[in-house]
């Protein structure tokens, strides 16, 4: 049979992949639906940032590592703070851009990602593309 020859190790990754998807989905359908019963998106946004850290904070107690860090130096802070910035500016796009289209168009462009990302990686020359004839 078929269905035999799949391992354990190739159906995790792909189950993984669908279960983002669907909560994604999910996400950007309960977006909506909060939206249009009168929540702000600013509010959604904080909430969601709030749990973030509720659900984080105690896992980064639980899985320290014993090694000694450094001081945080300015460099530093400064990378925390831009990747928290683009991450929270991020999700007030997200949420602009369901107000004005679907939740379905926001998945679809959340899909488009990886593309995204190859077009840029070859533009910056992080990625050689040969073309042979």
């Amino acid at each position: 049979m078929a269905w035999r020859d799949y391992s354990r190790s190739n159906v995790v990754p792909f189950t993984a992949m669908v279960a983002v998807e669907c909560s994604n989905v999910y996400t950007n359908t309960l977006i909506k639906a909060a939206t249009l019963k009168g929540m702000s998106y600013y509010v959604l946004i904080v909430y969601t940032f709030a749990i973030s850290t509720l659900v984080l904070l105690p896992l980064s107690v639980i899985f320290r590592s014993a090694a000694v860090l450094s001081l945080i130096k300015f460099p530093l802070m400064l990378t925390i703070f831009l990747l928290g910035l683009i991450g929270c500016l991020a999700q007030v796009f997200r949420c602009k851009g369901i107000e004005y289209s679907s939740p379905s168009l926001a998945s679809a462009m959340s899909n488009l990602t990886p593309a995204f990302t190859f077009i840029l990686a070859i533009n910056f020359r992080f990625f050689f593309v040969y073309f042979c004839y």
